[in-house]
């Protein structure tokens, strides 16, 4: 995949497979040293890829939402949220952690911790 697919991909507002994180070692370097952002709902890890566009992937535990309708609802809201603001974030790989209790949140209290998410991530890469 080149750099210039990946953005081109990036403006559409579809989720393609260029914009995941697919494989355990894409998963494992993000988990080696991340930048950290929690809120109530979510966790938030990133680093800095070699793209020129962010990737996300999402880790929903069964632990923490027991209901596949919930953590179905929470990924998909993740999703909606991340092609909204993927223009105005970092070349970053992101994984989205949801936390304990979050299924019990109304999904645009959801949608408004990821707006909060995306916005203090581009803070501290800007630093």
């Amino acid at each position: 995949m080149s750099d210039k697919q990946t953005c081109q991909k990036q403006r559409s507002a579809d989720f393609p497979a260029s914009l995941r994180l697919l494989t355990a070692e894409d998963y494992k370097r993000v988990f080696n040293n991340p930048v950290k952002l929690v809120c109530p709902p979510f966790t938030l890890l990133a680093v800095p890829n070699q793209y020129k566009c962010c990737r996300l992937g999402l880790i929903v535990a069964k632990k923490n939402v027991r209901r596949a309708v919930d953590r179905n609802r929470l990924k998909r809201l993740a999703r909606e949220s991340f092609r909204n603001n993927q223009s105005q974030l970092p070349s970053y790989d992101i994984v989205l952690l949801a936390r304990r209790g979050s299924s019990q949140l109304a999904n645009k209290v959801l949608f408004e911790h990821l707006e909060q998410l995306w916005i203090r991530l581009q803070r501290r890469v800007n630093k």
